[in-house]
């Protein structure tokens, strides 16, 4: 009972320090990108609405992954906003959303998506009970490394790049979305 206790606590300051304790969690339709979040409706379905996610959108239908991500999941998607993707070096997006690069953008993508629907509780868990760092291992293959850092989450790619979770837990009805700040890259 300590260690939920401790946990729970944990939680809590980890989410208040992250801003997103009254965001994402404390709503039933958290806000992301302008657009109300539908607990009701898919991963595909919210994120279309996201003005802060058209640039993942329009790799997600270049990828042709709209059906999986529509899909019965359950899934945990982290989100890169448009912000991240801009982050990326200059032509690198428009690279990858053609044709001819379509598996590398695949792999890109779900190296963001885990087959699971993971909660915010329990990956702070998950990092807690490994000691303060969880690999999560990815539908792309990939391994991402979690920790809390001055009570941010951060996710660290094959590369050693970082993103940080700014909104998490925004429930959706085939899983979870938690948006991130940076894009997350295979090993190169």
């Amino acid at each position: 009972m300590k260690l939920t206790a401790l946990r729970a606590a944990a939680l809590s300051t980890v989410l208040a320090v992250s801003g997103v304790a009254g965001s994402a969690i404390a709503q039933d339709n958290p806000m992301v990108g302008g657009a109300a979040m539908y607990a009701d409706k898919n991963i595909v379905e919210n994120a279309v609405n996201s003005a802060d996610h058209t640039t993942l959108v329009a790799a997600v239908q270049a990828a042709g992954l709209v059906d999986t991500l529509s899909g019965e999941g359950p899934f945990t998607v982290f989100a890169p906003t448009n912000e991240a993707f801009a982050a990326l070096p200059e032509g690198t997006v428009e690279t990858l959303l053609m044709p001819e690069n379509k598996d590398q953008l695949v792999t890109i993508l779900t190296c963001h998506v885990v087959a699971a629907d993971v909660m915010s509780t329990a990956l702070v868990g998950m990092i807690e009970d490994d000691g303060g760092s969880h690999e999560i291992e990815t539908v792309g293959g990939c391994v991402i490394d979690a920790k809390v850092d001055n009570g941010t989450v951060t996710l660290t790619d094959e590369n050693g790049g970082t993103a940080n979770v700014t909104i998490a837990d925004v429930k959706q009805s085939n899983g979870v979305i938690h948006v991130i700040d940076a894009v997350l890259l295979p090993k190169m």
